[in-house]
This record gives C-alpha cells, sequence and structure tokens, in this order.
C-alpha cells in the first residue's frame, strides 16, 4: 500500500464518510446480502462482488443494481423490505464502530474541531445509525445521500459539507474508504484521505493524489492532530 507524508496544514473543518469509514456495517451488509441471495439460491461466489460494486454508492444507483441482479427471482420492494428488517436484527444490540472511531470522534470534539458526516445513506437512516452509536452529537451537520443535488462520485455532497461549515472545501481534510466516496472529496478539492476497508480482491486504490492510512487515528495524525492511543 502506498505511504503519505504528514502535511502542515491544518484543517479548519473534517468531513467523514460514515458506512465502512466510521461504522463497520459494510460487513454486515455483506453478510446480510448473502443471506438474502442464498434464500433465493445464489451462493456468495456470485453475490459477493455484486455487494462489493455497491459499496460508496447512491440508494438509486445501487437499488438499480440490485434490481437487475436479482430480476426474476425478488423485485427490489421485496429485496429491501427484506434488506431494513435483516439490518435491524443485526444492528439491535449495538452498532459497530471502526477501529480507533470513538477515540478520534470524541478526542477531536473536545478540542473543538468542527465535523460534518458526508454519507450516501438517506438521512434518516444515517442520523439514526450515529445516535445508536453515540457519535451524532459530535457532528455540526449530517449531509446524506438524499439531501444533496448530486451524490458521490459527483463533489457535490462534499462542497456541501464544507458550505455547512462555512467553509472553502481546500480548507477541509475529508476521509472515506470508497474508490467513489475518495473521488468525490478530490473532485471537491479537499484534502483527502483514504482508508481502505472492503474491497473486490485485487483491485488497486485509484490513483488521484490522495493519502492513505491505515486507520482513522492515522489519517487524523497526518494532520498533526493528536488524540489518546486507547482504541476505542
Amino acid at each position: 500500500m502506498r505511504t503519505s507524508l504528514q502535511t502542515h496544514q491544518t484543517p479548519k473543518g473534517f468531513l467523514f464518510d460514515m458506512d465502512g469509514l466510521l461504522l463497520d456495517t459494510e460487513r454486515l451488509g455483506l453478510k446480510l446480502f448473502a443471506q438474502i441471495c442464498a434464500e433465493l439460491d445464489i451462493g456468495p461466489e456470485r453475490s459477493d462482488p455484486v455487494f462489493l460494486s455497491l459499496i460508496g454508492g447512491s440508494k438509486a444507483v445501487n437499488s438499480a443494481k440490485v434490481a437487475e441482479f436479482l430480476h426474476g427471482r425478488l423485485d427490489i420492494d421485496g429485496f429491501e423490505r427484506a434488506w431494513v428488517a435483516g439490518k435491524a436484527t443485526l444492528l439491535a444490540d449495538a452498532i459497530p464502530l471502526r477501529p480507533y472511531v470513538r477515540e478520534v470522534i470524541t478526542g477531536l470534539a473536545a478540542q473543538g474541531t468542527r465535523m460534518v458526516v458526508v454519507t450516501s445513506t438517506v438521512g434518516a437512516v444515517a442520523r439514526h445509525e450515529l445516535d445508536q452509536a453515540g457519535l451524532l452529537p459530535h457532528f455540526h451537520h449530517v449531509i446524506a445521500g438524499d439531501e444533496v443535488t448530486a451524490n458521490k462520485p459527483d463533489p457535490a455532497p462534499y462542497l456541501q459539507g464544507a458550505a455547512a461549515l462555512g467553509l472553502d472545501p481546500k480548507d477541509c481534510a475529508a476521509f472515506e474508504d470508497s474508490d467513489t466516496g475518495i473521488t468525490a472529496a478530490i473532485r471537491a478539492g479537499c484534502m483527502a484521505v483514504q482508508i481502505p476497508d472492503l474491497r473486490t480482491p485485487n483491485t488497486p486504490l485509484p490513483n488521484l493524489g490522495q493519502r492513505v492510512a491505515r486507520d482513522l487515528r492515522h489519517a487524523v495524525e497526518m494532520f498533526g492532530m493528536t488524540v489518546t492511543s486507547k482504541q476505542a
């Protein structure tokens, strides 16, 4: 994996993706997608690549992909009902977080850092899951997939995230796990860091000039921000 050099520019605002970056929900999604497909006699060798292709996509784009994949087996409304019910069951006890997320977000909030979530997930779901995870109060705004003029990889979500803080995107650090998301952040002009999570095997990261970090703590340290060393 490429290494990244620490920058001397301190961001005025921090913009975070949600699924796969803050919340460790992509693995649960992969498991749930495989379960739904298994009930339709579709094995993981076929379902897993399709799910991985959905990561970072908008609801509209992903629904179209799923509808095409399941055509003749289950309509999209039936799939979405199964998805909502299954996800509620998997997340009933707790929302899992990616490494160091609670430590980093609470630490940055304590320092007065201005933070926004920029996610492709619809607003009601995003705010509910962030609240359930205990993270929502730390963010100034949530820019959701149904609240933007265009979805990632268009720069619009990150432009709106910066604008919500009254900042120029070039003064904001943006953190993403997916190729779709990091493309949006780079196009918006943010100081972008990619923290890869689930990926299609043997697929290299896009070469967009982004920094690459192993986890969120490593990513924020690239900007000279320090947090405690205890993993959350």
